[in-house]
């Protein structure tokens, strides 16, 4: 799983407040949508799309620590640790969650209980089977579950979400933190045939025990798994709390507070993910690929102060015109995503850039993640201009 899903504009129903002093708002009228998650979103999906080829076609072009440092930082850990990538599938997870607040607190005006829970499940089903497309694509051969790519665990998750968008902030935090401590000391005292409780070692572990015990050998024997080591059942259940931090964060952003008062509160909230995270690292390991206790926390703060950046600057200080390019991949990011998995430009564009190596041939890279970027982006505005935007 080296890349990593768009953010669809999913649906939810909101809960009441996110703290005892907060009340429940109406949802917000289309002229106050929030700026600041569709720039974060397109942000995100900026390094999923060519990003991470752009940086790579700079450092081809000669090496310095500022484009060293970036390069490394777009690329996952190998096992532990947390670099920018690993918390690219957080920061979407934490975007599900708001969504899902904000787009069903209208819902909730003119459908029924029911009929929400019937919109979101097409929608999950859609998801779900999305993923199913974009891997057999990938691997070459039909494939119907790939929760170590987040298409499916977003499924699951909005789900989930959408389910209990209903209840209070207090059941939502308690059940969010709830999945993620149960999910702790399972891995900590529960031990497989082999492999002894508490162990986080690459490709011994009971998230890979699992996982071939219920999808069998063959699954870990294809790529990505057994090169990698992506957990895929047990690690999807811990994406859950992401979500729901990101369903009680929509609430906030939904609630009589001043803006200054959601973008401390959502400041704390990060601040405090990290701090309990690397805390517990001491004692559980980040490992994104098994989606550990610390790594779920340290992954989900740095989500959260992305997503504090975005709104300070856009929402709070009013400068949005320099986040319009993201704006316009972040509106459509699901169609971008699976665009370019099914459709790869570069061997396109390369009739077109492969020239340039001739006279430049360090920069042909550049050249040719360059050109992609600007006929995705091209396409993406196209479509924002005559208001098509396709969701899941």
């Amino acid at each position: 799983m080296a890349n990593l899903p768009s953010l669809p504009a999913l649906d939810a129903r909101s809960s009441p407040a996110v703290g005892p002093e907060t009340q429940r708002m109406p949802a917000p009228a289309a002229s106050e949508r929030l700026g600041s998650l569709d720039a974060f979103r397109g942000f995100v999906m900026l390094w999923i799309i060519g990003g991470d080829g752009l940086m790579a076609g700079l450092a081809a072009l000669g090496h310095n620590r500022v484009i060293d440092a970036v390069v490394y930082e777009l690329n996952h850990s190998p096992w532990q640790g947390l670099r920018f990538y690993d918390c690219i599938w957080p920061s979407f997870m934490l975007m599900v969650g708001v969504s899902v607040s904000l787009s069903f607190a209208k819902r909730s005006l003119t459908q029924t209980r029911q009929q929400q829970l019937a919109h979101a499940a097409k929608r999950a089903l859609v998801l779900f089977l999305l993923g199913s497309v974009r891997e057999s694509v990938l691997l070459g051969s039909p494939y119907l579950i790939e929760l170590s790519s987040a298409l499916q665990p977003i499924a699951i998750a909005y789900f989930v979400a959408v389910l209990i968008a209903h209840k209070s902030w207090r059941f939502q935090a308690g059940l969010g933190a709830g999945i993620l401590a149960a999910y702790a000391l399972v891995l900590a005292f529960i031990r497989a045939p082999g492999i002894a409780a508490g162990s986080y070692g690459f490709n011994h572990n009971l998230v890979h025990w699992v996982d071939i015990a219920w999808l069998g050998q063959a699954h870990w024997d294809r790529w990505p798994y057994a090169d990698e080591g992506w957990g895929t059942v047990l690690s999807t259940i811990p994406t859950i709390s992401t979500t729901l931090l990101g369903l009680l964060i929509g609430e906030l952003f939904m609630s009589a507070r001043s803006k200054k008062s959601k973008a401390k509160f959502i400041g704390g909230i990060g601040l405090g993910c990290l701090a309990i995270g690397y805390g517990t690292s001491f004692v559980v390991p980040v490992v994104m690929k098994m989606w550990t206790a610390s790594y779920g926390l340290m992954s989900a703060g740095c989500a959260c102060l992305m997503l504090l950046f975005f709104y300070w600057v856009i929402d709070i200080r009013g400068y949005r015109k320099w986040a319009f390019p993201l704006t316009v991949i972040g509106m459509n990011a699901i169609f971008i995503y699976i665009f370019t998995s099914l459709i790869h430009l570069d061997a396109i564009v390369d009739v077109f850039t492969r020239e340039v190596a001739r006279f430049l041939p360090t920069s042909e890279m550049l050249f040719q993640q360059v050109a992609v970027l600007v006929v995705e982006w091209c396409i993406l505005f196209w479509m924002y201009k005559r208001k098509i935007f396709l969701k899941a």
